[in-house]
């Protein structure tokens, strides 16, 4: 078992653990750097699709996974995302303008809509935040002029220092930009909990009362949350229209809400890692699924097709599975395991039983 002796105060809050802990996530961003050359276009393409659902996640797991307020309308703040980026760029804008003015737009109305509605918590909060995502395809039609109505828009091919970025032509091209701002945002979001803010969005999450009681004004950290919340999934939502290439109202339903939902709760809520490990499910296992269907008919001769929804069905199990065997999710599995490997040869039966605790912020450790 390693042991790293602390001798500042910082030591607490840097990014990294230490050198070891650097060189790990320098090895994992060579491989991501790499994987055009190792991976097809196919499987590129999933790759890229895993790094926007990561950044959609990182938004929801801001407002759920660390500060506690569950939210099932975050697809609506896609649609914004979505529709103001393509919007603008149809209208001659640069990308980079347009994708910043997407995450302003999102984070200004979220800031907006989030005052009313932080006012209920729990189911009530979770309904009133489902209604965003059902008014939103209604207000998708209506708004002709800038959403397209029915007929949606059509992304038009990024232009980026001369060079035509597209998601078919240039795949490649297309990965490294969504790459670049996941990483920008990641590495804000890590500073961010790092910050006076940050940490009052966790006190929140673990006791409203306790929070007030220390001074923390629980209206602003709500809001504050929720409106960089929405930020980072209208950057998400900007470059979701670009992967898809065509959007309209049925591109951003409430199964997409309820999917980020289940994205965060599968990878880890309250942890940064859940949003990557929660993305990586979402995108490959209804592909995985499907392999395993085309196999069983190919070999065995099993038709799954032959009984409709048996692939959703059998999604909903794996994610109730997880929820009932394993509640800290993919996350809580890999801690597990890396504690294995560090304390092994001395690792005892029974580290990890449950016990009662009265803070969030003890069940997250």
């Amino acid at each position: 078992m390693s042991n790293r002796f602390k001798s500042r105060y910082d030591d607490d809050i840097n990014l990294f653990e230490g050198r070891w802990h650097l060189a790990q996530y320098a090895l994992l961003v060579a491989l991501l750097l790499a994987a055009p050359w190792l991976l097809g276009t196919y499987y590129l393409g999933e790759l890229t699709a895993v790094l926007i659902w990561s950044l959609a996640g990182l938004g929801l797991m801001l407002i759920s996974g660390h500060t506690g307020q569950v939210s099932l309308g975050h697809a609506a703040f896609m649609a914004i995302g979505a529709f103001t980026n393509l919007a603008l760029m149809m209208r001659g804008w640069h990308f980079i303008p347009a994708l910043l003015a997407s995450a302003v737009t999102s984070g200004v109305l979220g800031a907006i809509i989030s005052r009313p509605i932080l006012r209920m918590s729990g189911i009530y909060l979770a309904i009133a935040t489902l209604a965003l995502s059902i008014i939103i395809e209604d207000v998708s039609i209506i708004a002709e002029p800038i959403t397209g109505g029915v007929a949606g828009l059509f992304a038009p091919p990024i232009d980026m220092f001369g060079l035509k970025i597209d998601r078919y032509t240039s795949p490649a091209a297309f990965y490294y930009l969504c790459l670049t701002v996941l990483v920008i945002v990641t590495l804000g979001y890590l500073n961010l909990l790092r910050s006076a803010s940050g940490r009052s969005f966790l006190a929140v999450r673990d006791s409203e009362v306790s929070a007030r009681a220390l001074g923390v004004n629980v209206a602003r950290a709500k809001t504050l949350s929720f409106a960089l919340s929405c930020a980072m999934t209208g950057l998400a939502g900007a470059l979701y229209a670009h992967l898809a290439q065509a959007v309209n109202y049925e591109s951003f339903l409430v199964l997409i809400s309820i999917t980020l939902l289940l994205q965060v709760v599968i990878g880890g809520l309250g942890s940064v890692h859940g949003a990557f490990f929660g993305a990586i499910v979402v995108v490959l296992l209804p592909q995985s699924i499907a392999m395993l269907r085309d196999f069983l008919n190919n070999t065995a001769g099993i038709s799954i097709a032959a009984y409709p929804g048996m692939d959703t069905a059998l999604f909903a199990l794996l994610i109730l599975l997880m929820v009932i065997y394993e509640p800290r999710g993919l996350y809580g599995v890999w801690f597990k395991v890396r504690t294995w490997l560090q304390l092994f040869p001395l690792y005892r039966k029974g580290m990890f039983r449950r016990t009662r605790t009265y803070l969030k912020t003890e069940r997250q450790r």
